[in-house]
Order: structure tokens, then sequence, then C-alpha cells
């Protein structure tokens, strides 16, 4: 099926018309990079850099593939909410609440607690992110993982994502061992708030306002959240949105050429590592 009658790629565009070539009632943040007309999401086609219109990209070589097709196969992202469902399992079995504590067992052997990882316990900056409290606690936190994950790992690439979320889980350990040491700190919702803080760059970076996707507004409300409601570990997910800005601005600035991701992902692991380190130091002061 042929294009609409619209304007070829040789007709002068209006600076300010930024609706979508194809979709005239539709508005849009992205240029065709090698035509200049304006397309909206539904007509993005990746190409090697940034995106083109589906006229360009069918007259250009093979390989370009619509945005849509990118989301498929988040495997990290399934596995990372396979192991919080594994964990959270005997919670259910204990007749867990909807927003209860959750098998505080688990919690005592998982969770995050400035005294157990001074005293050897460093694992419980990793596992205290698959930890939950309570089916909303699991249940939010698995959904949103959900849609960034089908967002940014098919973007970045599974092993490029995977040291995404590990650093930005990282980020939101420390930011709760310096601001809540003593509690038992648990939930995903660190390294979630690390994905979002990666996707609005990653957005902004290929030209779309993240505020006319909604993910601008579910980071706003989640951070106002975040300082309503009660018990909610407010360094985790400072911690965490600060970390996984760092990583995921690092990733998204080094993606032109293989040798760029590598060093990107370098990168990002040694933020990682210096996290962990920054982990047990906290850990070993809020003790001492």
């Amino acid at each position: 099926m042929s294009d609409p009658a619209v304007p070829g790629p040789d007709t002068p565009l209006d600076a300010e018309d930024w609706r979508c070539y194809r979709h005239p009632d539709r508005e849009s943040g992205v240029r065709c990079q090698r035509c200049s007309r304006p397309i909206c999401p539904d007509c993005m086609v990746q190409a090697p850099v940034g995106f083109q219109c589906p006229s360009c990209a069918r007259s250009g070589p093979p390989g370009p593939r619509p945005l849509r097709t990118l989301r498929r196969g988040p495997y990290v992202t399934w596995a990372i909410i396979a192991a919080c469902v594994a964990v959270f399992l005997p919670s259910l079995a204990a007749g867990a609440a909807l927003a209860g504590r959750g098998d505080l067992d688990v919690a005592g052997e998982l969770a995050l607690n400035a005294p157990a990882v001074a005293d050897g316990e460093w694992w419980r900056l990793f596992t205290s992110g698959f930890v939950h409290y309570g089916l909303l606690h699991i249940g939010f936190n698995m959904f949103v993982l959900l849609q960034l994950g089908m967002l940014l790992e098919p973007a970045l690439g599974r092993v490029r994502f995977a040291a995404l979320y590990a650093t930005a889980l990282l980020g939101g350990a420390c930011g709760a061992l310096l601001l809540d040491p003593g509690a038992l700190t648990a939930g995903a919702s660190g390294a979630v708030f690390g994905l979002m803080g990666a996707a609005v760059l990653g957005l902004r970076r290929r030209g779309i306002d993240p505020l006319r996707t909604g993910l601008g507004g579910l980071l706003a409300i989640n951070l106002l959240l975040t300082f309503v409601i009660p018990g909610i570990s407010v360094g985790g997910h400072l911690g965490g949105l600060a970390a996984g800005a760092v990583a995921g601005g690092t990733l998204f600035a080094t993606e032109d050429t293989a040798r760029d991701r590598a060093l990107g992902a370098g990168a990002v692991v040694a933020l990682g590592a210096a996290l962990f380190l920054t982990g047990l130091w906290l850990a070993a002061r809020q003790v001492g």
C-alpha cells in the first residue's frame, strides 16, 4: 500500500509544522534523518543512526526495523520478574496480605540492613531488590518493570540492559543505607526508578518529549508518592533514580558503534562496582 498524498522529501516544510506527514492529526517530536519529514511513533523506523520515515526506509538498504518490532524478547526483564516472583512465593504460602509485610523470614535473610551487610552479608545489596512486602508491592513494581523493560532492553541489548538494571539496583541500595540504614529495606523500586530515569534520557536523546509519552508524568507521580506515603524508602528511590540516570545517559550516549557500546557498557559496570564498594563502606560506617 502506497503512502497517502503527502509532500515529497524535497518539498520544503514549515519549521513549526510537527504534524506527522502520514497522519496529519498526530503531532511528532521527531523528523526523518534522511528527508526531515515529521514522523509519529507509529511511523518511526529504526535506522543505524536515528529514525527514518517508512518511505526512506524502503528506498534505503535492508535492515531497518519499525520501532514496534523492537519490543520483542525482553528476556532479561522476564528473568528478573521470575526471580522476584520466586522469592515472593513463600509469602503467598504464608498468606501474605495485599499490602502486608510478606514473609519476614525471607526478608530477614535477604533484605537490606546495614548491620547485616557490615557483618559480611554483602549479597543483601543485590538480593534486597528481589524481596517484596505484599501483593501490591510486588504487583506494581513488576508491572512497571515489564513496561520499562519492553522499552529499554530491545533498545540497549540484553547485556547493557542488565548492567543498567544492576547499577540502578546498587544505587538504590546505597541511597537506602545512607538515609535509613537500620531498616529491613526491600523491593525493586530503586532499580525501577533507575530505569525510568534512563528511559527519560533515552527518549530525549532521540528527540521525543517524555511528557508526550506519559513517562515523564509517571516519574513525577512516583516521586510525589515517594515523599507522601509513609514507609517508602526515599533513599532507595532517589539513589536508584540517580544511578539509573547516569548509567542510562552513558549507554545512550555511546551507541553509535560497537566500540562505543563496549566502552559505554564498561563504564556502567565500573559505576556499578563503585556503588557496590560504596554500599559496603556505608554499611560499615553506619554500624561503626
